[in-house]
């Protein structure tokens, strides 16, 4: 793996034609974590897939479509068409020099402007493969909440997942305190229409009690929840970006 810390004459030594993008965000996580926790995650799956493909890391970038928690004080969001168009501006640079793969990731599950950009992006630049690798994702999920023993756990956003996930990777930064509060079912159909201020108690799409774990037992499943998805996104990542950049060259039609 190499990045930005690397000079450009060990990236162009190293012969690599694939970048990691990465997106992050500084969005509300509820009244007592930190707003950067989607940033981490970003960057973990950024320094994995960079791992697993031998590729050039570029840093994550801690901006993203963050409307829903904009009411929210320090939440920074911005428009997909800022976004994507800066996200673009990336990969041609970078395609200038020589890169003709790319694997997009980010930790924000509001990215909705994700698909649409991969899509676009592969239809403009014919000469190009852009990934958002979700090839294991619904499977890994499941089989990360097991590991971590969180099975059955319905959030979205700032719940115990979150606290876990803030006690692994920033716990110098956490107040344990109880938070969230049981979302009527009926307020997921409004969730893309109103902002979250006006769905949830205190921002957060999820629940944690304070006291039901040990600081240390909450950094583990934190751990180990992401440590076991960021895994099975990785296994068969190699082969599949492969695979899609060859098809895609060949220009065969499948009749």
């Amino acid at each position: 793996m190499l990045n930005y810390k690397n000079s450009t004459n060990q990236v162009r030594e190293s012969g690599t034609d694939t970048a990691i993008i990465s997106v992050g965000a500084t969005e509300q996580f509820g009244p007592y974590l930190p707003m950067h926790l989607d940033t981490l995650i970003a960057e973990r799956y950024a320094e994995a897939f960079g791992e697993t493909l031998g590729a050039y890391v570029l840093p994550v970038l801690p901006f993203n479509t963050s409307e829903e928690h904009a009411a929210f004080k320090g939440t920074v969001t911005v428009s997909p068409t800022v976004l994507t168009a800066m996200l673009e501006e990336i990969i041609v640079n970078l395609s200038r020099q020589g890169f003709r793969k790319f694997v997009l990731c980010n930790g924000h599950g509001g990215a909705y402007w994700e698909a649409a950009f991969v899509k676009h992006v592969n239809f403009k630049y014919p000469e190009l493969i852009v990934i958002a690798p979700h090839h294991n994702d619904r499977a890994g999920w499941e089989a990360a909440l097991q590991a971590a023993g969180l099975e059955g756990l319905d959030e979205m956003h700032g719940g115990t997942l979150s606290v876990c996930t803030a006690m692994w990777l920033c716990p110098e930064l956490v107040t344990l305190e109880s938070m969230g509060s049981d979302i009527p079912p009926v307020n997921r159909a409004f969730a893309d229409y109103l902002p979250w201020n006006q769905l949830t108690e205190d921002g957060n799409w999820g629940k944690f009690t304070a006291g039901s774990h040990s600081r240390e037992e909450l950094a583990e499943m934190g751990k180990t929840f992401w440590t076991t998805f960021i895994a099975a996104r990785c296994k068969g990542l190699a082969a599949f970006l492969d695979e899609a950049y060859t098809r895609k060259q060949s220009g065969n039609e499948i009749r």
